[in-house]
């Protein structure tokens, strides 16, 4: 196994554990490097997109988990994570098969109501929410934060338009709950195993078209 790929799994295996990044200085420790050679490795982990660092260099997300609060809580058996986005609050249960099903909770963005889930990888969750993608797929990494501060979950399509009003955005790629959990439940396969590649351009086609997504806000 190869260094980064070493660090890859000792950051995924930190955030899936306590849901919380390692440190440099701990991920020296673990894997007896030198500090300076974790700096650089998460560096080209990150031009890899499989991390994304702060200005800091510090571990901001692994897709699908955060470091940092984007409008989700996903509760499990005994640990509490930061949902990066609507994705992947409904890709954690899929990636973390031993938790069963976890509660994933938010407000909508433009009314303040509460909504909560229990999503596991059975079947989708109950309800007639709506899911909000406001980044188009082919700017999604221009800043990656900002696009997953921006997937949302909201009560109705009707809240969406006032959010856009509200905002001033440009309505984007709405979802009914059923196509993102198909969307969520196989897009991180093999994040948590040695080896993972990230998925090609072709075969990320093929996947969001077999959940049925297309058109040209995701590149189809």
């Amino acid at each position: 196994m190869d260094l980064e790929e070493e660090l890859r799994l000792a950051v995924y295996s930190s955030f899936a554990g306590t849901s919380r990044p390692p440190r440099a200085d701990d991920l020296a420790e673990q894997l007896a490097l030198d500090i300076a050679t974790v700096q650089v490795g998460l560096g080209e982990l990150a031009r890899a997109r499989h991390l994304v660092l702060d200005e800091s260099g510090q571990i901001v997300m692994a897709h699908p988990f955060s470091a940092v609060p984007l409008g989700f809580a996903v509760m499990g058996r005994q640990t509490l994570w930061w949902g990066g986005c609507a994705w992947d609050s409904f890709a954690l249960p899929h990636l973390l098969r031993d938790e069963g099903e976890v509660l994933v909770s938010t407000r909508c963005p433009a009314c303040s109501r509460p909504h909560a889930w229990n999503v596991g990888t059975d079947q989708p969750p109950h309800g007639d929410q709506i899911a909000h993608f406001l980044v188009p797929a082919a700017h999604m990494w221009d800043d990656v934060v900002h696009t997953c501060r921006h997937q949302r979950l909201f009560c109705s399509e009707d809240c969406v338009d006032a959010w856009c009003r509200q905002t001033r955005s440009t309505r984007g790629y709405v979802m009914d709950l059923h196509t993102l959990w198909r969307f969520a439940s196989h897009w991180y396969d093999g994040r948590l195993e040695p080896g993972y590649a990230r998925r090609e351009p072709a075969a990320a086609k093929d996947y969001l078209q077999s959940v049925g997504l297309s058109g040209p806000f995701w590149g189809l």
